[in-house]
């Protein structure tokens, strides 16, 4: 039944006018609020998520987006050349380097960054 239909995510952030600029302007994404007051993300591939605002919003303690790139250390550069920090884990256990790259631990290169609302986003190379 499901396995047909049209599906996104969602997640909540504080602040909707400061998920749009984020999501907009520093991420270079198609977003727009909708007629709902709800920031819509139209992602590559047709994929669509939404930011909606929650009083009570906190963060979420896990990867809400996923951005699947060819080159993980540019498009660090290219986050960082926009004022977002990737350098948000310094926990042994994810093994990030002076850029807050993970390498090397079973998986992909992959570095997190948060949005203005604390969700955590990635970036990790396509292998």
């Amino acid at each position: 039944m499901l396995a047909d239909v049209r599906t996104f995510s969602s997640f909540s952030v504080d602040d909707i006018d400061a998920a749009l600029t984020f999501y907009r302007d520093t991420l270079g994404l198609d977003a727009e609020i909708t007629a709902m007051g709800i920031v819509q993300l139209n992602l590559a591939g047709g994929a669509r998520a939404i930011a909606y605002p929650k009083q009570d919003h906190r963060p979420a303690d896990f990867t809400v987006l996923n951005f699947v790139v060819d080159d993980v250390d540019a498009a660090v550069d290219d986050l960082r050349s926009r004022g977002v920090e990737t350098k948000i884990y310094t926990d042994p256990d994810f093994g990030t380097d002076e850029r807050g790259i993970s390498r090397g631990n079973g998986g992909p290169a992959i570095a997190w960054f948060r949005d203005p609302a604390g969700n955590v986003l990635s970036v990790l190379q396509d292998v």
